[in-house]
């Protein structure tokens, strides 16, 4: 199937949607590959810094995320404003640029501050394709494109690890750096090439810094959509936690060394496999049906982590499952989560994503950075994280639905009104 989509000149350009789907995805792949694609360089990028805190050299990944949280407040509010292709190719320049200092930083605190640059910088690869997307698409369908996305997205958090551990095979760590560099420069150049630009002129909206600060404000006020995003900030905040402490929780307490890489991959393979599914069920029962028992189930999986880890700590075979359903169901929630939260917004879609962005991001990053500090040779912090956050999630979700759960939106307003709740 093809989708023709009229350009900010006047003139036209046809994408098929699987083209557009698979650009997409990798233009999203490239911040996780910043993330993951790390895990197995933190040792020696400790030691040659003389890094003696096991837990401090988490600090790579997760000053990272924090600050792709942050930058993620400005570029949709210029994306409505210049256009989607200007900043998404700005974002690719500071992806390649800094990727490359970052190659030859002379100190660790150097390196740390080139990587919260670099996280700033490149938040319009994550925050200018749901814009992108959301101008095209809206409700189920946008949910269900988004999960077809995240299946090819999802296979990033699979091979970054072995991609970075392949480079460390034959080459020290800097050259994950480069590794990552020639890879945004060939998605970049494809980008170029072949993605329209999706904001008509008569769309744009005036460059206004205060304009960001309200829709800010109005996702916050919005309680259709605000726990909704702060609750994915919390579950994608234990998940940061996990990813955080990945390499000392498998590699070191459960004594997975070299293997790692795999079992890493394993784990987070089941988010492609859910959001596959995903994407093949939820026009038919609708993201809210979908998301709210992934939810469910997912608490109920964080209380047998908890289980396991006070019970069965060094049992690595019964935390791989656990752990995988975990990751998993979230394929079934992030996708979801954020296209209804994005439904209220359709008039500023580029600033809303920004501050939705910023809220999930940054308050995921403080919690994944939290997690992983808090980690003490055990599986303990991270399990009882899932569940707290899980539950917390389960609080706001049902704010913002006004307690009713597992029913499409024409079917909750009926409910809410007979109720007298409306």
């Amino acid at each position: 199937m093809s989708e023709t989509i009229e350009t900010s000149d006047g003139s036209s350009r046809t994408i098929r949607r699987g083209e557009f789907v698979a650009l997409m995805a990798a233009v999203m792949s490239l911040g996780a590959l910043a993330i993951d694609g790390m895990l197995p360089a933190l040792d020696e990028i400790a030691a040659t810094f003389g890094i003696d805190d096991p837990n401090r050299r988490q600090l790579v990944v997760g000053v990272y995320l924090l600050a792709a949280g942050v930058g993620s407040l400005v570029p949709g509010a210029l994306a409505d404003r210049f256009g989607r292709r200007r900043i998404l190719f700005a974002s690719f320049a500071f992806y390649v640029g800094i990727s490359l200092l970052c190659a030859v930083a002379p100190s660790y605190d150097a390196l740390l501050v080139l990587r919260a640059i670099q996280g700033v910088g490149v938040a319009g690869l994550s925050v200018v394709p749901s814009a992108v997307i959301r101008d095209r698409f809206e409700g189920d369908r946008m949910a269900r494109l988004m999960s077809t996305i995240f299946i090819v997205f999802m296979v990033v958090p699979v091979l970054a690890p072995t991609f970075g551990q392949a480079i460390l095979n034959f080459a020290d760590w800097p050259w994950v750096f480069v590794g990552m560099a020639v890879l945004a420069a060939v998605v970049w150049a494809w980008a170029w090439v072949r993605l329209p630009e999706t904001l008509a002129h008569d769309a744009r909206q005036p460059l206004d810094f205060g304009s960001v600060a309200r829709n800010l404000f109005a996702t916050f006020r919005t309680r259709e959509a605000i726990g909704y995003v702060l609750g994915s900030g919390l579950t994608f905040g234990a998940m940061f936690g996990y990813i955080n402490s990945a390499q000392q929780l498998v590699g070191e307490h459960f004594g997975a060394g070299e293997n790692f890489p795999f079992i890493f991959g394993a784990t987070a393979s089941t988010l492609a496999v859910s959001s596959f599914a995903n994407s093949r069920i939820v026009e038919k029962f609708g993201a809210r049906r979908v998301s709210h028992t992934a939810l469910v189930t997912f608490i109920v999986i964080s209380a047998a982590q908890v289980w396991a880890s006070l019970y069965q700590g060094s049992n690595l075979e019964l935390f791989v499952p656990l752990m995988a359903g975990n990751l998993c169901l979230l394929g079934f929630m992030g996708a979801n989560f954020g296209s209804i939260a994005m439904q209220p917004f359709s008039e500023v879609a580029g600033a809303a994503s920004s501050a939705q962005s910023f809220i999930r991001m940054s308050l995921g990053a403080v919690m994944g950075i939290a997690i992983g500090q808090l980690y003490d040779d055990s599986a303990r912090p991270l399990a009882f994280a899932l569940l707290a956050c899980s539950l917390l999630s389960l609080v706001l979700v049902l704010f913002s639905e006004r307690g009713v759960l597992f029913r499409r939106p024409r079917q909750a307003r009926r409910y809410l009104a007979a109720h007298g709740i409306y």
